[in-house]
């Protein structure tokens, strides 16, 4: 009779007992996982952050958003007074002008 042997299972490190006769495994035995919160009171405080940060980002966003249309006016109206105020007459250089 050929003796039982252990195999230590690489991805969660439980331990399986097999019979070399039968192949069948005889024995399973996992390894205790620790608890994925420790301490509920400051996983439900970090939630908590978490969304107040959240709104804060989206209230920036939305403010943005809301705002941009001012903000391309304003960048067109400077870039058109440069434009006039430039009497040099020339045409901007183009990439493929330079060929």
């Amino acid at each position: 009779m050929a003796e039982i042997f252990e195999v230590s299972c690489p991805c969660c490190h439980s331990v399986l007992r097999v019979d070399p006769e039968t192949k069948a495994v005889i024995l399973h035995h996992e390894i205790p996982k620790k608890p994925l919160i420790d301490d509920l009171n400051a996983a439900v405080q970090q939630l908590r952050g978490d969304a107040d940060r959240r709104s804060e980002v989206f209230a920036k966003s939305f403010d943005a958003h809301l705002n941009s249309a001012q903000v391309r006016e304003k960048k067109f109206e400077e870039l058109l007074k440069q434009a006039k105020e430039d009497k040099t007459n020339t045409r901007p250089e183009r990439a493929f002008d330079f060929d």
